[in-house]
């Protein structure tokens, strides 16, 4: 506890989920029962450019949740204060494997090692059906994150990313951020809300935002039926009171657009080799964060956020990529920046 209250403010709060990933990766080699999430990936992509102070985490878990993960989180330079662990357990547990072309499967994986004629991890059993359903717009769910699991130390920050967690803890944190006086919040979609059902709720959503950072095929659904332009659906999105809209489209990159100066970028994946795409749009976000923190410029900000992606796909798990060489990330970012292309 005393070394919880020497900790500094953070600069930067990260909201999210904190999730136990079982991962099959194109490899085919296993990584089962590891720490994930989306909030440990977004962390450690801005961790890549921003250190310190350590971030500050801001999520919910069950009991049964490892105690020794939390305790890690501190010695990887994450502020845990954040993370509210309830009294009853939540089963958190991803299931996530990859095809040899690294195309993500959403396997039952009951049927995925039988298939595969391989033994079932008895830590899977009774791994609960991931059905496709909306997400609620009065009910919360246990990892819905609430005003009052933001710490006050984290209150003193002045940026903020939410990564995807439900419509209500999206309605509901820009607010109170913004309240606070953070002058940098961006949003991560959920895939949840991200369908025409949900359309009309979307532009209260995206109202001050300074970044909505959806992947490609959220915004795709949302879109559904009334268009498949994306340069068109980043407009629409802007004209909601959004200052950037980013689309994540894994291999192929990411498509800017700045709804200031309405200019459009294309912005290349840096080439590097995959070993496990987990976590590759989060990190971009995290990122991002950083690199508009930094700058103030929507263009280096993704590519503050694309080279992060590529640091953590070359490994497996959200620490690999905080370990990288110092200065690497930098050389990464100068030598792709001559590789955007302006619409």
């Amino acid at each position: 506890m005393d070394a919880e209250a020497s900790l500094p403010s953070p600069r930067f709060l990260l909201a999210g989920q904190l999730r136990r990933d079982f991962i099959v990766l194109p490899s085919g080699e296993m990584q089962l029962d590891v720490p994930g999430g989306n909030l440990l990936y977004a962390a450690a992509g801005l961790a890549v450019w921003e250190p310190s102070p350590p971030p500050g985490l801001v999520a919910r878990v069950g009991v049964d949740y490892p105690a020794e993960w939390l305790s890690t989180f501190a010695r990887k330079g994450f502020d845990a204060r954040g993370v509210h662990v309830l009294p009853q357990p939540v089963d958190s547990r991803s299931f996530i494997a990859y095809s040899e072309q690294s195309i993500r499967l959403d396997a039952d994986p009951a049927a995925f090692f039988t298939q595969r004629g391989l033994p079932f991890p008895k830590i899977l059993l009774n791994y609960p059906t991931r059905s496709a359903s909306s997400d609620s717009r009065s009910r919360l769910s246990a990892s819905s994150i609430r005003q009052g699991d933001l710490p006050a130390p984290y209150m003193e920050a002045t940026a903020a990313h939410i990564c995807p967690v439900d419509y209500l803890t999206h309605s509901l944190l820009p607010a109170v951020l913004r309240q606070a006086g953070f002058t940098l919040v961006t949003l991560d979609p959920a895939d949840g809300y991200m369908n025409p059902s949900f359309r009309e709720d979307v532009p209260s959503l995206v109202t001050g935002l300074n970044a909505f950072l959806p992947a490609e095929e959220k915004l795709r659904m949302l879109f559904l039926g009334r268009s498949d332009d994306l340069w068109e659906m980043t407009e629409i999105i802007a004209s909601y009171g959004c200052e950037m809209v980013v689309i994540k489209r894994g291999e192929r990159g990411q498509l800017l657009y700045d709804a200031i100066t309405r200019t459009r970028w294309e912005i290349p994946a840096y080439p590097t080799k995959l070993v496990d795409p987990t976590g590759a749009g989060d990190a971009f976000c995290g990122g991002f964060q950083a690199g508009f923190h930094r700058t103030f410029d929507p263009l280096l900000a993704t590519l503050h956020g694309n080279i992060s992606a590529s640091m953590v796909i070359e490994g497996s798990g959200p620490y690999y990529a905080l370990d990288a060489l110092p200065g690497l990330a930098q050389a990464r970012l100068d030598s792709l920046r001559h590789s955007v292309r302006k619409v």
